[in-house]
């Protein structure tokens, strides 16, 4: 059979909108706390400004570059963007329907009422608003008039606008049209947006655009202000770099961040009651089609919701805070060397602590058998302990070398003042190789100890950041092993040099050999089944859309491989396609904490495999980045990874299943007769449980330590 045959795939832009479905399904969900679900619609709006700003961009760019090579499910970027547009008008009228239908009236029930406009005010609200406006808001606002003059400004990319029609005072009704101007405010991004009004009983809130607009004519003193409505752009923010050409990569990022802000606009949100006159201005002067403009019913940019969320004084509508719990593994009284050559240390976060990480930096900057230290950083928290720890062992004499990644998206300009930052301090830092990606995450630690030079690594799926290991859920090993060590510095070699291993002990390294070793690992499945032998595959990920990886899937499934998939975002795997996917299983886990581990299992003819890594099953993973799939080789870690996806596979409460009717929709589990399983608080559970057993087991131990002997203890 041709198992590339395109009606087999789902568009990956299509598929990504089903995430964020599902993602907005929780905003909609009942059970959730009424805070949660506002944060998790302010999760839908921050999505889709990405998707807008480099995918739907990268698309027009095809078009207009003429290009129309067809997806892998068979559509041209025109035919995809056409489908997109349709889909995401769909979409934001779902979000606000959930917004002000919904999570507004819930709102109000508890005596929290956002107001949806400054007409809503009452005498003295409004009175307390026009003096904030007066005081804190006016210097600091740019009135801009448009005319002869003065050209149409730029707007700056996400910012928040107003846009005014004006005339000039004392005209006469006849002359009006013909006088009309156009005038723009920005919302001032430095001032929060959310505004509490005084209020006897409960909470008031207005935005600050609203105060604005109700404000607005003291900015235009000589005119009448006609008509108001905010507006907002998005544009291109996808990078163009010509790494071949750019003689300093820094340099150049930093020039090309700067035109970030001015890249060609494609999506113009607009408020639905705008006047038509301000509408057609804004459409000629952005240069915008009807396609693009998405027309508002309520406050533009849901992502306020998630300032209103972290608001202090309403953790009973939010879901209890967890407190990542300590590594059962690792005995504090140990330096962090001598628990590793235990033992392969597991962690899984952000149930377990990513303090041991940390600390794996923090202990080798001041120890002084530690001779050197590398490491990987694709995004880091914005005051990161591991950047101070790393700038303090150069300090210390350690020879550091950090490979800081530069085109990690949207974090560029963070990560440029950490390269600098570690520069200053001694480190000597590499800026990614040219033309690739690096998104391993791997840290080696050479130490001179008495029988000799022992390496420590850590190998991890999430990014060496502080910040989202307590919202993201990652998996990583701390090792000693000899032949992981070997190979850890043969990646370093390889990134600081021009040095490829021919082989690799344990490591599987993208983009030159990664891709191989998972087609082989899903052929040996395939061959199993073919001889009778049982065979299945069980993968968890943020993304599978190669199609070469799922056509091996494909044939896998066609030959009785049982293949179980817990892909959280974009997959473009069909299921239910008689004689080609009826063995292949998907769920999609939307909960608390973002799915972000990555775990690949292989039943091995009965000697089964476990991998963890950096990787995803996409082209850009496989093919144009540095990553780092590793083996779990620890008997009782493989236990533990095992269990993950044993429990995620059982999970009836966060899993959304795909239908088997080759449609590539998903639909949550029917729970009638099943066992409730939320995955996530599962994890949380046997965290906090193994900890408590932990502290009861090193009670008890000091307790025999001091507890004098009795007499029949000294008879036995």
């Amino acid at each position: 059979m041709d198992f590339e045959n395109s009606q087999y795939y789902t568009n990956r832009e299509l598929s990504w909108i089903q995430f964020n479905y599902r993602v907005l399904e929780e905003a909609r969900d009942k059970s959730n706390p009424l805070f949660e679900r506002l944060k998790f619609l302010s999760i839908t709006s921050s999505n889709l400004d990405e998707f807008f700003m480099v995918r739907v961009a990268s698309l027009k760019d095809m078009v207009n570059a003429g290009y129309k090579k067809p997806d892998i499910a068979g559509m041209t970027p025109k035919e995809q963007l056409s489908a997109i547009s349709e889909a995401l008008h769909e979409f934001t009228q779902t979000q606000y329907s959930t917004y002000n239908r919904s999570l507004l009236p819930l709102l109000a029930k508890e005596h929290i009422t956002v107001l949806t406009s400054f007409e809503q005010m009452n005498d003295e609200e409004a009175s307390f608003a026009d003096n904030f406006f007066m005081e804190k808001v006016y210097p600091v606002l740019t009135p801009m008039a448009v005319d002869a003059s003065r050209p149409f400004p730029l707007i700056r990319n996400k910012s928040l606008n107003i846009a005014a029609l004006i005339k000039t005072k004392n005209q006469s009704e006849e002359e009006m049209e013909p006088e009309l101007e156009f005038a723009t405010v920005q919302v001032p991004s430095v001032m929060g947006r959310i505004v509490q009004l005084p209020c006897t009983e409960g909470v008031k809130l207005i935005l600050l655009e609203e105060i604005i607009r109700r404000n607005i004519s003291k900015l235009f003193l000589n005119y009448d202000v006609i008509s108001t409505a905010a507006y907002r752009i998005e544009r291109n923010a996808d990078l163009s770099i010509d790494e071949e050409e750019a003689e300093d990569l820094l340099q150049e990022i930093e020039k090309q961040l700067k035109q970030r802000q001015w890249g060609e606009a494609i999506k113009l949100e607009v408020s639905e009651e705008i006047d038509k006159y301000l509408l057609k201005y804004l459409k000629k002067e952005l240069a915008i089609s009807d396609e693009e403009i998405y027309k508002i019913q309520g406050p533009l940019d849901l992502t306020f919701l998630m300032k209103l969320y972290g608001m202090e004084g309403f953790d009973a509508f939010k879901q209890p805070k967890y407190k990542p719990q300590r590594c059962p593994q690792i005995d504090p009284e140990l330096s962090i060397f001598d628990n590793i050559k235990k033992g392969d240390i597991f962690l899984h976060h952000p149930y377990i602590t990513f303090d041991p990480v940390v600390n794996f930096i923090k202990e080798a900057a001041v120890d002084p058998k530690v001779l050197a230290i590398k490491q990987t950083l694709y995004r880091v928290s914005g005051n990161s302990p591991i950047v101070a720890a790393l700038a303090k062992a150069a300090e210390n004499g350690k020879q550091v070398t950090v490979l800081v990644e530069l085109k990690a998206r949207f974090d560029e300009e963070h990560n440029i003042v950490w390269a600098k930052m570690l520069e200053k301090a001694g480190c000597h830092v590499i800026y990614g190789l040219r033309g690739l990606k690096t998104h391993s995450k791997i840290t080696l630690i050479v130490r001179d100890e008495e029988d000799g030079i022992c390496r420590y690594v850590h190998l991890g799926t999430g990014n060496y950041n502080d910040a989202t290991a307590k919202l993201y859920t990652d998996c990583g090993i701390m090792t000693c092993n000899r032949m992981i060590g070997e190979d850890a510095t043969a990646v370093f070699n390889m990134l600081s040099g021009y040095s490829e291993p021919e082989s690799w002990n344990q490591l599987a390294v993208a983009p030159l050999w990664l891709r191989g070793k998972f087609l082989s690992w899903i052929k040996r499945e395939t061959e199993f089944a073919k001889s009778g032998r049982p065979a299945y595959i069980i993968a968890k990920m943020n993304s599978l859309c190669d199609k070469g990886i799922i056509a091996a899937l494909y044939e896998a499934s066609a030959a009785g491989v049982k293949i179980d998939l817990i892909i959280r975002g974009i997959c473009c795997v069909k299921t239910g396609i008689p004689e080609v996917s009826e063995n292949i299983r998907v769920r999609s886990i939307v909960g608390t904490f973002l799915e972000h581990s990555r775990i690949f299992c292989f039943g091995n003819g009965g000697n089964e495999e476990i991998y963890m890594g950096s990787a995803d099953w996409m082209p850009r993973n496989l093919d144009r980045r540095v990553e780092i799939t590793f083996p779990v080789l620890d008997p009782s870690v493989r236990a533990k990874v095992r269990h993950i996806l044993e429990v995620e596979l059982e999970d009836t409460v966060r899993a959304r299943i795909m239908k088997m009717d080759e449609s590539g929709q998903y639909e949550r589990i029917d729970k009638r007769g099943k066992e409730i399983v939320d995955s996530q608080d599962v994890f949380c559970k046997e965290a906090e449980a193994e900890a408590v057993r932990e502290d009861e087991n090193e009670g008890l131990q000091k307790q025999r330590v001091f507890e004098p002997l009795t007499a029949e203890d000294a008879q036995d």
